[in-house]
């Protein structure tokens, strides 16, 4: 199902500054501008933003959460992208502020390759410039989760409880790297193509992918125990982007740890959680600021720094 959403109403225009001719160095040590017939003149410069095309990224989970933020925060933008927005459940309402469509909202389940593949060969012609892949579940056992939520109001919930070693069952871990790994999978093998399309119209920026993964997802981190499918689930999520790193080397690839999140995905409020606002803020200070080198497909926290799995 497809559905327009105009944007937020932009922010404040940014000023911008044009940079004077490039300035060579002669053997007298005067400073000159290159010949006129090597210049490029603000009204040239001017033409060709005219004639990029409007960059189209694509984010997963954009319905709640840091998908619903990352949304925002693009949809907002002075110049917006087009951005496609997938979810399983319908997008929130907002109201009109633009005559044109910024978002083009897909209800779609990411676990299916038919669903997902029928919307890719649709959209065989747009090039895509980014990924933001945020859909994922947190692998809690629904059992214990309801003997959870059946504790008094004075009476700690404990989402530990809900994912230990005693409680978890197969279905459990199934649906959880159904989602969380295949979901992935999925949804970047069937836009790979349109990923290599803006490769080839060298409009840009290299096409990246930036994949919410998880510290619990770390191996070498797991000093707890328990979280049995999200660790699971996320530690299998590493590998496969590690094999599209090899496989598709003209994608960047990226994993982030975005921190411990308020969203949907646990019912209540985890200690030393963080707002999904914060946590996009970091994040894309994080890959909007990256080196080429350093997009390999390494996991980061939301500061940056480099995480072991």
């Amino acid at each position: 199902m497809l559905t327009f959403y105009p944007a937020t109403e932009p922010p404040a225009t940014l000023q911008t500054s044009t940079q004077d001719p490039k300035l060579i160095n002669n053997p007298t040590n005067l400073y000159l501008p290159f010949p006129t017939s090597h210049s490029t003149t603000r009204e040239e410069e001017q033409t060709k933003k005219k004639k990029m095309p409007t960059p189209t990224i694509l984010i997963t989970g954009a319905s709640s959460g840091l998908g619903h933020a990352f949304t925002t925060h693009y949809a907002s933008q002075p110049t917006p992208p087009t951005i496609l927005a997938l979810d399983t459940r319908p997008f929130p309402q907002t109201s009109p502020s633009r005559k044109e469509s910024t978002i083009q909202f897909h209800e779609i389940d990411i676990t299916s390759e038919v669903a997902v593949q029928r919307l890719a060969s649709s959209l065989a012609s747009v090039a895509i410039n980014l990924v933001i892949h945020c859909a994922g579940v947190r692998g809690l056992v629904p059992n214990a989760v309801a003997q959870e939520r059946q504790k008094g109001e004075n009476e700690e919930k404990s989402v530990a409880a809900t994912e230990r070693l005693g409680v978890m069952d197969k279905d459990t871990m199934t649906r959880t790297f159904e989602v969380n790994t295949f979901g992935a999978f999925n949804v970047v093998k069937a836009f790979s193509p349109n990923l290599l399309l803006e490769r080839d119209l060298g409009a840009g920026r290299p096409p990246r992918v930036v994949v919410m993964s998880s510290r619990m997802g770390s191996v070498s981190s797991n000093t707890t125990g328990g979280g049995y499918a999200y660790r699971a689930s996320k530690a299998a999520l590493n590998a496969v982007v590690k094999s599209f790193v090899i496989d598709v080397p003209d994608v960047r690839f990226l994993m982030m740890h975005p921190g411990r999140v308020e969203t949907r995905l646990v019912e209540w409020k985890e200690e030393g959680a963080i707002g999904v606002e914060e946590s996009v803020k970091d994040c894309l200070q994080v890959f909007e600021g990256l080196e080429k080198g350093a997009w390999d497909g390494r996991l980061v926290d939301r500061f940056g720094e480099v995480i072991a799995w």
